[in-house]
């Protein structure tokens, strides 16, 4: 797991470790999960598997299935298409699992593999006691894809304490220590550098807009890097890989994400929880992660670079309304997305499916 899924399992397991839970985390021995779910205290395994179908599925299944058979957990929970079709078809239903998509498969690809995608999501559902969600909108994708489920929708979350408001003087300080300059607006994308994240389109908006309008950063590495760097005007920056993001959110006016998927982002809650607005495309979760009313500044359609380009420019060319969105977008977002709430959420539902009569977990969707 990379990126944005392997922070929300690191931070839900970490959450798990201070509530006296042992969590045990199988996963890829050299990836980035690997190292955070390490430093949360979890007992972590290795488990080889990528992240494309093929021929090594058989032995992923059996590698999971070694996993159950020594721990013995009273929960599976299986993260992502890939290895969450590896964890339930390595269990089967003899243990409780839950089945986290964090964004559907079929909505990454087209055609027939989109198809085929659809039907093993289709599969898949019978061997998982509660298909998770973590928006309504991501739920409704699996509904109308023709999954059958039991489902749950919790929010994702972020570290509060990590992610703290940050002012003017945060912003010099983090601007200084990342050698920027002053000048123009600083506009920021995070996250990893492929075509789900839809920094091409970025790209392409950023080309239409008036030069001097801003400052364009994008931070994260991925497979799309060297094209994206062919593609881009000379004053995008690339900033690489970041393992601590807050300078970049504390230094940025504004933060943008313009996903062709999502679940939901973690990049726009950390953004809002830190001040800044954000400008993202209206997809799965986009519009349950913004404060009531910011759509019609922070929303655009995905694939549109022109509607993209419009908005940046609004943003960037207003201070005021650049300091009253992101003023707005802090108090919803540290009313709204505790980590610590959303764990709590979850390990509500372990206790559901462990103990199944007299629970009290409430869950915002279930069907």
């Amino acid at each position: 797991m990379e990126g944005g899924v392997a922070r929300v399992v690191a931070d839900l397991v970490r959450a798990q470790v201070r509530a006296g839970l042992r969590p045990v985390v199988g996963c890829p021995p050299n990836g980035p999960l690997a190292a955070l779910a390490s430093a949360t205290g979890a007992e972590v395994h290795g488990w080889r598997a990528v992240r494309d179908p093929g021929l090594g599925l058989a032995r992923e299944i059996a590698g999971a299935r070694s996993l159950v058979r020594e721990h013995r957990p009273q929960v599976v929970h299986a993260h992502s298409a890939k290895a969450g079709l590896a964890g339930r078809m390595a269990v089967r239903g003899r243990i409780p699992t839950v089945f986290q998509p964090h964004a559907w498969s079929f909505e990454a690809v087209g055609g027939g593999t989109a198809a085929s995608a659809m039907k093993w999501e289709r599969f898949g559902a019978r061997w998982a006691d509660r298909v998770l969600c973590v928006s309504d909108c991501e739920r409704r994708a699996g509904e109308r894809a023709g999954i059958a489920a039991r489902w749950s929708v919790i929010h994702n979350g972020i570290d509060l304490g990590h992610f703290r408001p940050a002012g003017l003087r945060e912003r010099a300080a983090a601007r200084t220590a990342l050698g920027l300059p002053d000048g123009p607006p600083l506009l920021v994308c995070i996250g990893r550098l492929c075509r789900q994240k839809g920094q091409d389109v970025l790209l392409e908006a950023w080309r239409a807009m008036r030069p001097g309008t801003g400052r364009l950063a994008l931070v994260g590495s991925g497979p799309e890097e060297a094209r994206l760097r062919e593609a881009a005007p000379s004053d995008v920056l690339f900033a690489g890989t970041a393992d601590d993001v807050r300078p970049w959110i504390h230094a940025a006016d504004a933060v943008v994400l313009p996903s062709r998927w999502e679940g939901m982002a973690l990049a726009p809650l950390e953004a809002m929880a830190c001040g800044r607005p954000v400008v993202m495309t209206d997809v799965a979760g986009a519009r349950e992660s913004l404060p009531p009313g910011q759509g019609t500044h922070c929303l655009v359609p995905p694939d549109d670079p022109a509607a993209l380009a419009t908005a940046l420019t609004a943003l960037l060319s207003d201070p005021e309304l650049r300091t009253e969105l992101g003023r707005v977008a802090q108090v919803h977002a540290r009313a709204a997305f505790d980590v610590r709430r959303t764990a709590a959420e979850v390990t509500r539902l372990y206790q559901e499916l462990v103990h199944p009569s007299g629970t009290t977990t409430r869950e915002r969707t279930e069907r």
